[in-house]
């Protein structure tokens, strides 16, 4: 029986030790990927409608578990020397992340400088080439955390000094670069403008495969992680609904992930330049699905230049046991300026 326990509280402290390796192997995770579009590729710097966006995301995955991820992060960006009369322009861009796990509280914090060059090709088409560089850290609280060397015979004692090396802290220099792709047609209507568009993307993070460390004598390289994306806005024409399909692929190592769906949207008012409103009020609902793991329905609110999204994971994977089937809720703040921009940037960028 004694034995027993033993094992049991050897088990679980390296199930900790194995989820702080899966943690640092492996990027942070988001549901409403497309709300991260820094994260996606750093050509996306400033390539999108207006003049400075900023983003808020918060996810909570496998919240039934005791937090065992908590993710937040905040983007800021926008376009440099960006004007109707000008072919090309330059963008500029920061996102920070924080990703914090287990009882231990594992954290790792990254921050990138982005930077990127975009310029209009024909009437309806942009391309985009990014950079980004920054450095990441990381550290944990191994209070909470027990060994076999404080197994007593009997239960865990917290006076016995643990004999495991704890997880170093660390800080590395990090590097990533993408390119975009856009094809943008603009429709102007006597009571809406219909947009029909279109943005491939692909990023490439971790170039310099920073290396990470576990403890004494152990580390590794983060293998780079590859991020290929989808996202699209169609409007309907003569009708106040516009659709959004959505597929993002990334892989690091051996790990891939597949995000595809889409969402509708209502538009409540519209801007136009007949009707004389910049911004517009909206409200829309979506599904998507993350191959092999979740169900994700979404709901979003945009209210002039703001726009809220709020999902939740439904887990379908092998942790459905575990995690009862919930995966966790997960929401985005967006805010875009559009200043006066809407109806001279629109048929430019996005």
């Amino acid at each position: 029986m004694n034995n027993m326990k033993k094992v049991n509280c050897f088990s679980i402290f390296l199930g900790f030790v194995l989820l702080s390796i899966n943690i640092k192997a492996q990027d942070v995770h988001f549901s409403q990927a497309y709300e991260t579009p820094l994260y996606l590729s750093p050509a996306n710097t400033g390539f999108f409608n207006g003049y400075f966006r900023a983003i808020i995301n918060y996810r909570n995955q496998w919240a039934s578990m005791n937090k065992a991820f908590v993710t937040q992060g905040i983007s800021l960006d926008g376009g440099l020397f960006k004007s109707k009369k000008r072919p090309a322009f330059m963008g500029m861009g920061l996102t920070i992340f924080n990703d914090q796990a287990g009882v231990a509280k594992i954290r790792k914090t990254t921050a990138l400088l982005n930077l990127s060059g975009l310029v209009k090709i024909g009437k309806f088409h942009a391309l985009s080439v990014g950079l980004a560089g920054g450095t990441a850290a990381s550290n944990g609280n191994y209070s909470n955390l027990t060994s076999e060397s404080q197994f007593n015979g009997n239960t865990i004692d917290n006076n016995f000094v643990s004999s495991e090396t704890p997880y170093r802290q660390f800080t590395t220099v990090d590097v990533a670069t993408g390119v975009a792709y856009e094809f943008n047609k603009f429709k102007r209507d006597q009571d809406h403008d219909d947009v029909t568009s279109f943005k491939l993307a692909f990023g490439a993070f971790h170039l310099n495969k920073p290396v990470q460390e576990f403890g004494a004598g152990s580390s590794y390289r983060l293998p780079i992680r590859l991020a290929y994306s989808f996202t699209s806005l169609f409007d309907i024409e003569d009708t106040k609904f516009s659709i959004t399909p959505t597929l993002i692929f990334q892989t690091q190592a051996k790990a891939q992930e597949l995000l595809i769906g889409s969402y509708v949207k209502y538009r409540m008012s519209t801007g136009t330049k007949v009707t004389g409103q910049k911004t517009q009020n909206a409200i829309g609902f979506g599904m998507f699905y993350r191959r092999k793991d979740a169900l994700i329905p979404k709901l979003i609110f945009d209210i002039g230049d703001f726009s809220l999204g709020m999902s939740y994971d439904f887990n379908v994977s092998g942790y459905r046991t575990s995690s009862r089937g919930f995966g966790g809720p997960e929401i985005s703040i967006r805010y875009n300026n559009l200043a006066s921009s809407l109806f001279e940037s629109r048929k430019e960028f996005r």
